[in-house]
């Protein structure tokens, strides 16, 4: 008899959990705190499928409210969330709303003057992860940047950060800002959107030093120890609490020659390689899977790793740091190492040194050094990190 993962009876205790109790009311959900603020506006939203008040879009729900939503902002895996990670996404017209739909995730990743002409005000309702690599962060940074320059107020909707309970990792070093990492901050940065872009105004980090109008309507009953599995996948490669609580430690694998388990119906809770054969028993093989992913790296081949599935989540957050253990150990075991880490291998492999943050990740694991080492070296850099962050924190 086939068993059922313990990911998923935890996701669906954990969703039990969360719709019994309500004890978080997330931004959007107090309605009564902003919608006034709205009506006789025209309103911008930078939206997904995790913009929700209940079981309906926050678009639909305001809609409803008579607030007049003129044009509607998507991230990557665009508004409804239909396209895999990484992938272009076109700009539209909602065929349920009819309005349009601009996308942040293809020809620019910034609103323009002429997108905003017609706006009087931007609204920003998005799940995160909590995690530095993941670019919805990037997408608020680029919205409050134009805001600012052209004269506009951005309404963040603040939502639970699910790893919102630890902050962990080295500090990106600047030369390697992107997409994945666009601020001094560690891999784990504990806070809440709406704490974040308050950090990001206070910080000066927009161009040239300017600041956004922002106002944030935080949460009620909220703290950041809370365990809490968003009702929404908050991408189509995070579907599991499981992935939630993983994705810290296993999204680094995305910068080596190891699948993270894209093209399987498990992302970020496994990973491997064919050339482990041998070395390890579990296997996954990747396939094409419609809006996750087109093209996995070996796709049609069997993979052999680890299979993290059964990884206790309360052991996870326990720890409260990321597990760099998994990396060494399939670094060390990997025949061929002088690959490891080399994108050229595959055009689905993320450089190394983005994910990470800086060279120096790669050159200690390279170098041997061991788990508590490497975390050593993040000390300093994270005290100053935690003292800094103290400023813009909402929740206790």
């Amino acid at each position: 008899m086939m068993k059922t993962p313990f990911s998923i009876l935890f996701c669906a205790i954990m969703l039990i959990a969360t719709s019994a109790v309500g004890q978080i009311r997330t931004g959007a959900e107090q309605t009564s705190a902003y919608v006034s603020y709205l009506k006789g506006k025209r309103v911008g939203m930078v939206v997904n499928p995790t913009s929700r008040i209940g079981n309906k879009s926050i678009v639909d729900s305001l809609l409803g409210l008579g607030v007049n939503i003129v044009k509607v902002f998507g991230p990557e895996h665009g508004f409804r969330g239909d396209v895999g990670a990484g992938v272009k996404v076109s700009d539209a017209v909602d065929p349920l709303t009819g309005i349009q739909v601009v996308s942040l995730y293809g020809k620019t990743n910034k609103p323009t003057k002429a997108m905003l002409a017609d706006v009087d005000v931007m609204v920003f309702d998005i799940q995160d992860i909590g995690v530095r690599y993941f670019t919805y962060i990037a997408t608020m940074h680029r919205v409050m940047e134009a805001c600012a320059e052209h004269g506009k107020e951005l309404l963040i909707l603040d939502r639970p950060n699910p790893n919102g309970y630890f902050v962990d990792g080295n500090i990106l070093d600047m030369a390697f800002k992107s997409d994945i990492g666009m601020h001094p901050v560690p891999i784990v940065h504990g806070m809440t959107v709406g704490e974040y872009a308050q950090m990001i105004n206070g910080e000066g980090w927009l161009a040239n030093g300017i600041k956004c109008k922002i106002k944030v309507i935080p949460m009620a009953n909220y703290s950041r120890d809370m365990e809490y599995l968003p009702p929404v996948n908050m991408s189509p490669n995070i579907n599991t609490y499981q992935a939630i609580l993983l994705y810290p430690s296993t999204c680094l694998f995305e910068g080596t020659i190891l699948s993270e388990g894209r093209g399987t119906q498990f992302p970020f809770t496994v990973t491997g390689s064919p050339a482990l054969k041998g070395i390890y028993s579990f296997s996954f093989t990747p396939v094409a899977i419609k809006g996750m992913s087109a093209t996995p790296i070996y796709m049609g081949e069997e993979c052999f790793g680890l299979d993290l599935r059964n990884v206790d989540p309360k052991k996870l957050r326990q720890s409260k740091s990321i597990n760099l253990s998994w990396l060494i150990e399939l670094y060390q075991k990997y025949p061929d190492q002088k690959v490891f880490f080399d994108k050229k291998q595959s055009k689905e492999i993320v450089p190394f040194e983005k994910l990470a943050g800086g060279n120096t990740l790669r050159e200690q694991i390279e170098a041997g050094l061991t788990e508590d080492q490497i975390r050593k070296s993040w000390e300093p850099g994270l005290r100053q990190y935690n003292e800094m962050r103290k400023k813009y924190l909402i929740y206790r």
